[in-house]
């Protein structure tokens, strides 16, 4: 695999992260769902408030700043796109959500920078991470290894007179684990549905599905995608009955080329489109490419055959897309 060109790299576009507060548009959002795209899976999703002037719950997810996805500083996929920001950059966060232990989305630098912050965030992580997080010293209160269908709800402070409070629920994947050749599947992998908590005198809830890293189907061909006939990972159309008509959904995209050998552990923009509808989600992101070269497929790709995805499937047009490294996007929470 080569590494790509300035003039590719260029076309991928960056900017600072505003987080959603430009002036001009906050009484706009202040009902929006806000996610910030921090690169690969990396997002920070803010939910509405409920009261004016007080900030949502905020949910990091897979957040990986480290130049290298791989346990050497020195060795493995380099970066090719910069974070928008720094990680003391980032604002106030509530929880950080894993999708797996893969070095692309668990990066110790990162978290235990995060994990330094007062207070704390929550972590939530699949189940056989427990020795993980006690081994960075994480106080077992704050830290949630969940198994798949399994949920908390989180209540916290985000001033001295208001709390948020919101539940996370982790769903399973296509996919696989391990940090080494000794850990292979010794813990689980999975997406994550987060909700806030409904209440009687406000607007419902706003839902986020963050599908993690994940396959859909198992292609035989390293050419294409094959045919619709081929038997497709359950889980997701089990997300779309249990929770349905999720306001954002945040899939992967990218890395899935040769066929062959990655589509039963990742998506390609067809799949992709697949996990859209079987979730019943309003609007999605596209990530899971534009920082590492992972696979075959040139970087550039994925966004483009995801256009090409949703048209052939008759999506409406912006109802799943890709957005700028450091960009937030506002979504509306349906009755909002």
């Amino acid at each position: 695999m080569r590494d790509p060109s300035k003039e590719t790299i260029a076309q991928i576009p960056i900017q600072e992260p505003t987080w959603g507060a430009d002036p001009a548009l906050v009484a706009e959002n202040a009902h929006k769902i806000k996610a910030t795209w921090l690169g690969h899976a990396c997002f920070l999703v803010e939910l509405p408030s409920a009261t004016a002037g007080v900030r949502g719950a905020r949910i990091l997810f897979d957040p990986v700043f480290s130049d290298r996805c791989s346990p050497s500083h020195f060795m493995g996929p380099k970066r090719f796109t910069p974070p928008p920001c720094r990680l003391e950059d980032i604002p106030e966060i509530d929880a950080i959500v894993i999708s797996h232990n893969h070095y692309d989305h668990m990066d110790t630098a990162s978290l235990t920078n995060l994990l330094a912050r007062s207070p704390a965030p929550h972590v939530f992580a699949p189940l056989g991470n427990e020795a993980y997080f006690h081994s960075h010293h994480v106080p077992d209160e704050r830290v949630h290894c969940l198994d798949w269908w399994d949920a908390r709800r989180v209540r916290t402070a985000v001033s001295p007179s208001h709390t948020v409070e919101f539940d996370v629920t982790f769903s399973p994947g296509q996919h696989f684990t391990g940090r080494g050749i000794l850990d292979r599947f010794k813990s689980l992998w999975g997406g994550w549905v987060v909700e806030g908590v409904p209440s009687t005198d406000a607007p419902p809830p706003p839902r986020v599905y963050f599908a993690g890293d994940t396959g859909y189907r198992s292609v035989p061909s390293s050419t294409d995608d094959g045919p619709d006939t081929l038997p497709v990972c359950p889980a997701f159309k089990e997300v779309g009955e249990r929770w349905g008509a999720f306001d954002l959904a945040l899939i992967p995209i990218g890395a899935y080329a040769p066929r062959r050998f990655m589509s039963p552990i990742h998506c390609a923009p067809r799949d992709s489109v697949a996990i859209f509808r079987d979730v019943r989600a309003r609007r999605a992101l596209g990530m899971h490419w534009g920082a590492w070269v992972l696979t075959t497929e040139d970087i550039l790709e994925p966004p483009v055959l995801l256009a090409e995805e949703c048209a052939k499937a008759g999506l409406k047009e912006g109802a799943f897309g890709v957005c700028a490294i450091g960009e937030t996007v506002s979504v509306e929470v349906d009755g909002a």
